[in-house]
């Protein structure tokens, strides 16, 4: 009996040594990532939404991007409300109100969960209205980007028929921009840079690699109506950039350890005849160079090739999207040391080995490395994206590789890009309202270190700054994540 009792006394003691408990149990993703679940996003998202409605209502201008420097410094700078990035801030606050009412216990605060609900939703209906309007537009490809945000959330979350009805009159929007004869979809209708200016619809037709994160409208409203047109446009699609826009990588970065498949990078730009449907050129609007390899552009791809496999089950799209992937994380772990930057003066450890530089081939400030954190946010959602669908089919090594690929970049853009200004609500009754952490220290968006457009040749340029999808896309992850019940 004294024996037993010494065995189960000793059997106790080794369980609560939490030396042993710290080298079987990792740290946990919701641990890992708990930044995505602070109080500070939903406090950001709430205050830009109130103050960017300042002589702005009835809404005519969109939050688009946060300088981190000069006079304008740390609050929203807003774009026309017909501008292609106008559907990611109401998508922000659906995304934030999904995770409030949906999963509670990562986002709640108790009794005043109710209060903050009421007021995203509020701020939600303020911000997307205006999005309605923009479901017959024929004048732009960015379909998706501009409806789905916000649209989709109000039809799965409130069945709201009205936000239905404008998706599928997207999709419509979008699917007269298609050509059979090229098999793709018009991107641009014009490309004007600096000794660049292709405005001629009947000779040119502009296709480009975001384009692909756009299929998901038609794939979405297809299997909404039945109409088969919509998805065979998009397959069409997506089958013809994988001839002329993937580059088959060979030489330096021809492979990847654990990877045996091709490797791809991506062109931008990509200009077509519209009469015989041959290729004419390849060009870039925001990269570096025709030949090099943007990192957004990448992102774009891993995302869409990811989302239309879902959607179609196509080997060919699944070897896209990892080929994608694998040339995305190749790069980003064979970029220069300059990228790494101590997390502080006292310790030895580094981030920012996987906060994407903006383009992969362009010269490299080495005091001061040019990023896109929007890019890595992006990929990151992709390769979620890319790891349900390995797993779904039985490859979960592969959907493991990737499921740690975009938790790593995730995690190591929150130690580098995330604003030091952070923001905190507070309820004073039945009023909620924002107030900065530490006084007078403000930053609107979420990120830092995102570049919109760094081409020499364009004639608008901007860097280094807060972007309104940067956020949109780090909260999406972390919606992503609640879904796939990993945190």
């Amino acid at each position: 009996m004294t024996e037993a009792n010494s065995d189960s006394v000793g059997e106790e003691d080794i369980f609560k040594r939490t030396e042993l408990l710290a080298v079987s149990a990792p740290p946990s993703i919701g641990a890992r990532l708990h930044e995505l679940y602070d109080e500070n996003l939903t406090a950001k998202i709430i205050r830009a939404a109130t103050t960017c409605l300042e002589h702005n209502y009835p809404i005519a201008q969109y939050p688009e991007y946060v300088l981190q420097s000069g006079p304008d410094a740390g609050k929203y700078l807003l774009r026309e409300a017909d501008f292609w990035t106008c559907g990611f801030f109401p998508g922000s606050i659906y995304s934030l109100l999904e995770r409030w009412i949906k999963y509670p216990q990562k986002a709640g605060k108790g009794a005043i969960s109710a209060l903050i609900i009421q007021k995203l939703h509020e701020l939600g209906g303020i911000w997307s209205e205006p999005i309605h309007h923009m479901g017959s537009r024929t004048d732009t490809h960015d379909m998706a980007f501009i409806i789905q945000p916000s649209m989709r959330p109000r039809w799965e979350i409130f069945h709201d028929e009205r936000a239905l009805s404008t998706i599928l009159t997207a999709a419509d929007s979008l699917y007269t921009r298609y050509s059979p004869r090229i098999g793709a979809i018009r991107s641009w209708d014009q490309l004007t840079q600096k000794g660049v200016n292709i405005t001629s619809m009947d000779h040119d037709f502009l296709v480009i690699i975001d384009s692909m994160c756009n299929l998901d409208l038609l794939y979405y409203a297809a299997a909404h109506t039945g109409r088969d047109e919509l998805s065979v446009a998009a397959t069409r699609h997506a089958h013809k950039l994988l001839r002329t826009h993937l580059r088959h990588e060979t030489g330096n970065y021809a492979q990847r350890k654990g990877f045996s498949g091709p490797l791809f990078s991506t062109v931008h730009v990509a200009n077509f005849d519209p009469t015989t449907g041959d290729l004419k050129e390849v060009r870039t609007g925001q990269g570096y160079a025709k030949d090099s390899t943007w990192a957004r552009g990448q992102a774009w791809g891993i995302l869409g090739y990811s989302q239309t496999f879902q959607w179609t089950g196509e080997s060919e799209f699944l070897t896209a999207a990892c080929g994608l992937a694998e040339y995305f994380l190749l790069r980003l772990e064979t970029s220069p040391s300059c990228v790494e930057r101590r997390i502080s003066d006292t310790s030895d450890k580094t981030c920012g080995r996987y906060v994407p530089l903006w383009d992969f081939d362009a010269p490299i400030n080495e005091e001061n490395p040019l990023r896109d954190s929007s890019a890595g946010v992006i990929a990151a959602n992709g390769l979620l994206v890319l790891a349900q669908c390995l797993i779904s089919r039985g490859d979960h090594a592969q959907g493991q590789r990737y499921l740690d690929a975009a938790l790593t970049i995730v995690e190591d853009t929150l130690a580098f890009s995330l604003a030091k200004e952070k923001a905190s609500i507070v309820v004073v009754g039945s009023k909620v309202s924002v107030e900065d952490t530490r006084a007078n220290e403000t930053f609107d968006a979420i990120l830092k270190n995102a570049t919109a457009n760094f081409n020499a040749s364009d004639h608008r340029r901007y860097w280094d700054h807060g972007l309104v999808y940067g956020d949109y896309y780090l909260v999406e992850f972390g919606n992503r994540l609640l879904r796939m019940g990993l945190v």
